[in-house]
């Protein structure tokens, strides 16, 4: 192995990250095997593409708004309009 990353292949040309064990004792096998899946799903996440963003418009019953009460009608026998 050579490269100017401790443990990068000689034709890596990719990013290297940082893993750091936080809690417990992993042993090299299960580090290993960590390694292994996140790097299967970052070739996998790296194969599809960029991620597509869709915008749909809201509709009413996801609309913000639709939770703000309307102004209270005022004036000669509001009380009982506001009843019904």
């Amino acid at each position: 192995m050579t490269g100017s990353q401790p443990g990068a292949a000689a034709g890596d040309a990719g990013p290297v990250a940082d893993v750091r064990v936080v809690a417990g004792a992993p042993s090299p096998e299960e580090l290993a095997a960590v390694v292994a899946v996140l790097q299967h799903q970052a070739d996998q996440a790296a194969a599809a593409g960029p991620a597509r963003v869709e915008v749909s418009p809201r509709v009413g019953w996801e609309s913000a708004a639709r939770g703000l009460r309307g102004p209270l009608p005022h004036g000669p026998g509001a009380w009982s309009r506001s009843l019904r």
